[in-house]
């Protein structure tokens, strides 16, 4: 072994990030994860503003997540050869120019692609992460993961309520117009919160066209991971299904709430973020698979009830805070039952992971809107039963096959 590979890990003082620049981070990931889910209280007003259905507006949230995937597919192993400092600052500015373009579109196909291109190059929130643990002491890794973590919950909780605020009051088009406003100011934050990485900006992990294919190498030799992808993207689908088609339902005439009550309603997303630590603690005790388990089928029970109670604000209260108390949890012991392999190629695994969770979301963003389209409230609720039983069948055949194992 080369003995200057074998250097101490820690960072020298002078590359360290700050405190500062480890908020500015997490600020960033929070802002641009939040793309993704400016649209999920405003899908009915969007629709009816470029008069197309309720079953074709999911198209929009869909190809979204599905060029997501494909991004983090073929970009973010550029992460393992070029600067990661340099590919956020191009991605991010990349990101704010299509935002530009939702704001300004007035033709739905228009609209339509600038979010699928939106979604294509948002991988700034998975290239930061690698770019910090390189920046601080071994020691606080697990604390600026955790604030990096946060950040993404809170940029979908804020997304999702201040979406619908501001379009009760100013217009869908408000919200697009904010967007491109934030992620203006982190473009130009974004070169003063990331350090230059200096000589460990490369990797020498072989060609782009290599870490390409190991990744599939990887994904076929690792089954628990690929259970585990599974699960999360039947998750991650009952998510995107359930407040899309939420956002329907409240706002429709049947109901006749405002797209304000969507976001307020969105705002119960954080109580996940004080029991998603908890849980993460429970399932180091008993391990992830077992949490796993006992998470989605609390998930079921509270989704089961989405049908008898859904029929005003107040009842739809209690199943929403019942899954978002655990439904973050069902991701986390996912990701624990490979991460502990080992670290050369857990980047690469969690690409595959990552992708076959955003291709579960934009399954859920087509299935929510026309299942709703077609049946209506109980079609949906039917649906996100149906999922949320694929989830625990799947999380009980892992943990009873880890038993044996």
């Amino acid at each position: 072994m080369n003995p200057a590979a074998a250097v101490d890990s820690t960072p020298r003082a002078r590359d360290q990030l700050t405190r500062g620049q480890e908020y500015a981070l997490a600020v960033t990931v929070a802002i641009v994860t939040a793309n993704a889910y400016y649209i999920h209280p405003i899908i009915g007003e969007v629709a009816a503003s470029f008069g197309v259905s309720e079953a074709r507006i999911g198209i929009v949230p869909a190809l979204n997540q599905l060029a997501l995937a494909l991004g983090i597919f073929l970009l973010l192993p550029l992460g393992d050869r070029y600067s990661n400092r340099s590919l956020c600052i191009i991605f991010v500015t990349l990101q704010s120019l299509f935002m530009l373009g939702m704001a300004l579109a007035e033709d739905f196909a228009l609209f339509t692609a600038a979010s699928t291109f939106l979604g294509f190059v948002t991988i700034a929130p998975y290239l930061i992460p690698a770019f910090a643990s390189k920046r601080v002491a071994p020691d606080r890794l697990g604390q600026v993961t955790a604030l990096l973590t946060v950040g993404v919950i809170f940029g979908i909780l804020v997304a999702r309520v201040g979406a619908g605020v501001v379009a009760e009051r100013f217009g869908w088009r408000a919200v697009y117009w904010c967007a491109f406003a934030l992620m203006a100011a982190v473009t130009l934050a974004l070169p003063v919160a990331m350090k230059s990485e200096g000589r460990a900006a490369k990797n020498s992990a072989g060609s782009y066209g290599t870490l390409l294919a190991s990744v599939f190498a990887l994904a076929k030799g690792n089954r628990d991971m690929m259970i585990s992808a599974i699960i999360q993207g039947l998750n991650f689908a009952t998510f995107t299904a359930t407040w899309l088609a939420l956002a329907l339902h409240l706002t429709s005439p049947e109901l006749g709430y405002g797209v304000d009550t969507v976001g307020y309603l969105a705002g119960l997303a954080a109580v996940s973020i004080v029991t998603t630590p908890r849980l993460g603690r429970l399932a180091d005790r008993i391990g992830a698979r077992k949490a796993r388990v006992m998470a989605a089928c609390v998930s079921a029970a509270g989704l089961a009830l989405l049908y008898p109670l859904g029929w005003s604000v107040w009842g739809i209260v209690v199943p929403l805070v019942v899954v978002n108390m655990v439904g973050p949890t069902i991701d986390v012991t996912g990701r624990m039952t490979f991460l502990s392999l080992e670290p050369a190629i857990r980047t690469r695994l969690t690409t595959v992971y990552i992708v076959i969770m955003f291709l579960g979301g934009a399954l859920g963003s087509l299935l929510g809107p026309a299942i709703y389209d077609w049946g209506g409230w109980a079609g949906t609720s039917a649906l996100l039963v149906a999922l949320s039983l694929g989830v625990v069948s799947l999380s009980a055949c892992a943990f009873l096959a880890g038993r044996r194992g």
